[in-house]
């Protein structure tokens, strides 16, 4: 109880504390007044003084303790106690990011660690974790697109959808303009002033209903910035598919990106394309995206106190009614 009560505890006048040398001064004055005293105790035969003698013996420097005790109480009261409570307030502007993710067939490829799409979505995750005061939003396409998870700061929930894509949830294909399309429309009634989309894709445009080129105009148009992310190495990937039989194989096929086209849709709406071959690659373009993409945040500390001189103060009374109680009764002197 008076660890908890000390814990968090400031004195707002602590050199007053000083008194409390007094206590060991008092105590040494009692020590030697006291050798110097030879009482005397009147010798009774009844049952009653004999029991009083006994306990008068046993507790004669009880009611000195408690004044002692009442004096310590008093001291740190006076020095007043409180106890403090910070709280750290964060006010900024944050980024609206959404990640758009492809999903398709070719992301199983396992020319990274264990395969492009969970390479994909580690980063993706660390990513998350990273931005404290942003919005994230998730996006996934393959032969058409799909919202995953609108705008947000639940980043427990950002994570948990992200860890649990899979490809195959949506038709096969590689939609990068409707991937985008998705994203921007996403962000269109965001109010921030930095509206972020990450595209990543390890192929070429060859589905969906909108053309890359239309929308990165209306990316632009909306004044969305959009970092595109080319995964794959050069020349052939070994990539798990079915044969006749149903049985899945290692089948190697060629790595095509449309380099060209990412470059200008990064380029166009103010972001950077970038080209990554394994997992520390797509972990650095992360970072760099990372550092990029500041969110102006400032932080800031308020201690507040509160008094907490009234629970000694207390405890100084107790004490010094129980010695009074003690010295009418017990410690009484006899006529």
């Amino acid at each position: 109880m008076i660890a908890d009560y000390f814990h968090s505890i400031d004195f707002a006048w602590p050199w007053l504390l000083w008194l409390l040398l007094l206590i060991p001064a008092f105590a040494w004055w009692y020590w030697k007044t006291g050798r110097r005293k030879k009482g005397t105790l009147l010798v009774s035969t009844t049952g009653w003084n004999h029991r009083t003698k006994s306990l008068k013996v046993r507790f004669q420097h009880l009611p000195f303790i408690l004044r002692l005790l009442s004096l310590a109480c008093i001291i740190l009261a006076i020095a007043r106690p409180q106890s403090h409570f910070d709280e750290e307030r964060v006010k900024g502007e944050g980024v609206d990011i959404i990640l758009t993710l492809d999903v398709s067939g070719s992301m199983l490829a396992q020319d990274f660690s264990p395969n492009r799409l969970e390479a994909a979505k580690a980063v993706a995750i660390d990513f998350v974790d990273s931005r404290k005061t942003d919005r994230v939003g998730v996006v996934i396409f393959s032969g058409e697109s799909f919202t995953l998870v609108p705008l947000t700061t639940d980043k427990n929930v950002l994570k948990a959808q992200i860890d649990g894509i899979q490809s195959g949830l949506l038709e096969d294909g590689t939609a990068i303009g409707s991937g985008l399309a998705t994203s921007a429309d996403r962000l269109r009634l965001s109010t921030s002033k930095s509206k972020v989309v990450i595209l990543l894709t390890d192929g070429e445009n060859n589905g969906g209903q909108i053309p890359p080129v239309t929308a990165k105009e209306i990316a632009k148009n909306l004044g969305i910035k959009v970092y595109t992310i080319g995964v794959g190495s050069e020349g052939y990937a070994p990539i798990p598919v079915q044969d006749g039989a149903g049985r899945v194989v290692m089948q190697r096929e060629k790595v095509n990106i449309d380099e060209k086209l990412l470059t200008q849709i990064a380029n166009e709406t103010g972001g950077k394309y970038f080209r990554v071959s394994d997992n520390e690659g797509l972990k650095d373009v992360y970072k760099e995206i990372d550092e990029l993409e500041k969110s102006t945040i400032e932080v800031s500390s308020l201690r507040q106190y509160t008094d907490r001189f009234l629970p000694l103060a207390i405890a100084a009374l107790l004490f010094l009614a129980l010695e009074w109680i003690l010295r009418l009764t017990i410690f009484r002197k006899l006529p």
